[in-house]
C-alpha cells in the first residue's frame, strides 16, 4: 500500500468488509474504514477524519475492482445512506454478512465460532421492502432518506427496495408534498403494506393510517404504520421456524414481542404465554392478533422490558424465553434480569451482530450465564445492506437438552 501526496489521496487494497458494512485497509500506520469498498477493491481514498490510529476514509478512485465489484442500479447510491451493498454481488453479499457475524462473535463474544452458518437468502434481492420511512425536509419539499452520514434529506423519487405496492405510495405521498404548502411541520412518514393495502402515518396523500392484515404461514396478522412490523415477508416463516424449532412445554415468555409475531406460534405450543411489549399501539394489535386467533392463554404486559422484569415472579424458570430486541440491544438491566428467570432456553433474534455478540457475552460460559451456544442462523432480511437477521439458540449447562422434552 503506497501513500501518495495529500491531493492525490492514498492507494489501499480492501482486505475485508467490518460490522457497519466499511472496507478494512490500513496505509500510512493507519487503520482505515473505507465506505462502500469491496473486498479485494484496490482504491484511492481521501481520508475524511482520524481518531487515534483509526481513519474514516471515502473512495476517490476505483483502480482495480474487486471480482465481486458489480455496478450499483441505483442512481442515487453513494449519496443516500440507504443501501450500501449494491456494489457487491448478491453471493458476495451474502458472505461478507456470514463473516460480519463470525468476526462480532469472535471479536467481541470471544467465542469460537462454527465453521458454516447457514445464511438464508432473500426470496427477492429487489422490491422486497414492505415497510419503510420517509424522512421529509418541508422546505425544499424533500422526500427519501437521510444522505450518508448526515441529517439532510436525499430527495428519492425511486426505490429499488420497496415492493411496487410501496414504490406507488412513495410516489404520491412525495407528490402531495412537493405541491402542498400544508406539510410544513411534517418531518417523516411511515408507511406499510399488507396483503391488500397500504397504511400510511400520518395520514397524506389519500392514504389513511388504516390497519392492514398479512398471512404468515399459518397465521393472520393485524397491524398499522404506527407499529413496527418486520419489511420482508417472504423470510418471516423461515425466521419463526428456526426461532422456535420443536419447542413446546409449560410456560414461554415473548420479550420485545411487538404485534406478536413470534406470541401466537408460541400461544399454540406452550401452555401459558407472556408477551411484554412497551409500544401501547404494538401491544393492542398483539392482543387483537390473539383474539383474531382464539387463543386465551396468553398474558399481555405493556411494559418495557425492563420494568417488566423487576415485578415478574415465578416460582419455576421459564422452558423458554424468546427477546427480539431493537437494533441497540438489550440493557444491563434485561439481561441480568434475565440470568434472574433461569430460563431453560433461550432464543435471541437480532438485527445487529454487534450487539447480539455483546449481549450474548453476558450469557453464555463459565463467566456469564452459563448458557451454551447450540446454533446460530441468518437470514438476509435486508439485500443491498449490510444489515442481516441472526436467530442464536442457547441452553442451560446441565439443563435438560431439549424444550419439547419437557411437554
Amino acid at each position: 500500500m503506497i501513500a501518495d501526496d495529500n491531493d492525490k489521496g492514498l492507494e489501499v487494497e480492501i482486505e475485508r468488509l467490518l460490522p457497519g458494512g466499511v472496507g478494512l485497509a490500513h496505509a500510512d500506520g493507519l487503520t482505515l474504514f473505507v465506505s462502500l469498498a469491496a473486498p479485494g477493491d484496490i482504491l484511492r481514498v481521501r481520508i475524511d477524519r482520524v481518531q487515534g490510529t483509526v481513519g474514516f476514509a471515502s473512495i476517490i478512485e476505483i483502480l482495480k475492482p474487486s471480482p465481486v465489484r458489480v455496478e450499483p442500479p441505483c442512481p442515487y447510491f453513494g449519496r443516500c445512506g440507504g443501501c450500501d451493498f449494491q456494489q457487491l454481488t448478491y453471493q458476495a453479499q451474502l458472505e461478507s454478512k456470514v463473516e460480519i457475524i463470525r468476526d462480532c462473535l469472535h471479536r467481541i463474544a470471544k467465542l469460537e465460532t462454527p465453521r458454516e452458518i447457514q445464511i438464508t437468502p432473500s426470496t427477492n434481492q429487489w422490491r422486497y421492502r414492505a415497510r419503510a420511512n420517509w424522512q421529509v425536509d418541508s422546505a425544499a419539499r424533500f422526500l427519501g432518506y437521510f444522505e450518508r452520514g448526515s441529517n439532510q434529506v436525499c430527495d428519492v423519487e425511486y426505490c429499488a427496495v420497496l415492493v411496487p405496492q410501496l414504490q406507488e405510495t412513495l410516489e404520491k405521498v412525495r407528490n402531495k408534498i412537493v405541491k402542498d404548502t400544508g406539510v410544513r411541520q411534517l418531518k417523516n412518514v411511515d408507511a406499510v403494506v399488507g396483503d391488500e393495502n397500504v397504511s400510511v402515518a400520518p395520514p397524506l396523500a389519500g392514504f389513511k393510517t388504516d390497519v392492514v392484515s398479512r398471512v404468515i404461514g399459518n397465521e393472520t396478522y393485524h397491524f398499522s404504520a404506527e407499529a413496527f412490523f418486520q419489511v420482508n415477508y417472504e423470510l418471516l416463516e423461515p425466521l419463526i421456524a428456526a426461532a422456535l424449532g420443536d419447542a413446546k412445554g409449560k410456560t414461554a415468555l415473548d420479550l420485545y414481542a411487538g404485534v406478536g409475531l413470534f406470541t401466537l406460534p408460541l400461544a399454540r405450543r406452550f401452555e401459558r404465554v407472556t408477551a411484554v411489549e412497551a409500544n401501547p399501539r404494538a401491544i393492542q394489535f398483539t392482543r387483537s392478533n390473539l383474539e383474531f386467533a382464539e387463543l386465551e392463554n396468553t398474558e399481555v404486559a405493556t411494559l418495557g422490558v425492563a420494568e417488566w422484569l423487576k415485578h415478574y415472579r415465578s416460582f419455576e424458570p421459564p422452558d423458554f424465553l424468546l427477546l427480539d430486541p431493537p437494533r441497540a440491544g438489550c440493557e444491563n438491566v434485561v439481561m441480568t434480569g434475565i440470568l434472574a428467570l433461569r430460563p431453560r432456553r433461550i432464543v435471541y433474534v437480532s438485527c445487529d451482530p454487534a450487539t447480539l455478540a455483546r449481549d450474548l457475552k453476558k450469557l453464555i460460559g463459565d463467566g456469564g450465564g452459563g448458557y451454551t451456544l447450540d446454533s446460530i442462523v441468518a437470514f438476509d432480511m435486508f439485500p443491498q445492506t449490510h444489515h442481516v437477521e441472526t436467530v442464536a439458540r442457547l441452553s442451560k449447562r446441565n439443563g435438560i437438552s431439549d424444550v419439547h422434552d419437557l411437554a
